[in-house]
């Protein structure tokens, strides 16, 4: 049970898009969770090694999906594919802009 930064699946490589991005090492199958991406926790927000290579797409692959625990501290947000991934292919999300509350006020 040691800690892994990155999914099995996945691999850092230089992107098309921006920078570095996230690709699959062999193929996703559709409904696929890959890992938590963000925990909100305490007004704060810890970020994954994996929520922080994907990058943006109008067409993404990929979706943050979110999770509540009962009797667990914290929001967990965790990465899954939309549809089949190819292998080689780059992970993408589509970014959307929020607003953090804090304390259940804004």
């Amino acid at each position: 049970n040691n800690y892994k930064p990155l999914p099995d699946e996945v691999e850092l490589k230089k992107s098309p898009i921006h920078g570095w991005g996230l690709f699959s090492k062999k193929e996703i199958p559709k409904d696929y969770i890959l890992g938590m991406t963000h925990l909100y926790l305490d007004s704060k927000i810890i970020r994954t090694p994996l929520g922080g290579f994907y990058n943006h797409s109008k067409n993404p692959n990929c979706i943050k999906v979110h999770q509540y625990y009962k009797n667990t501290p914290g929001s967990y947000f965790y990465l899954k594919s939309l549809r089949d991934i190819k292998e080689g292919e780059e992970l993408t999300v589509e970014y959307t802009f929020y607003e953090i509350v804090k304390n259940g006020t804004n």
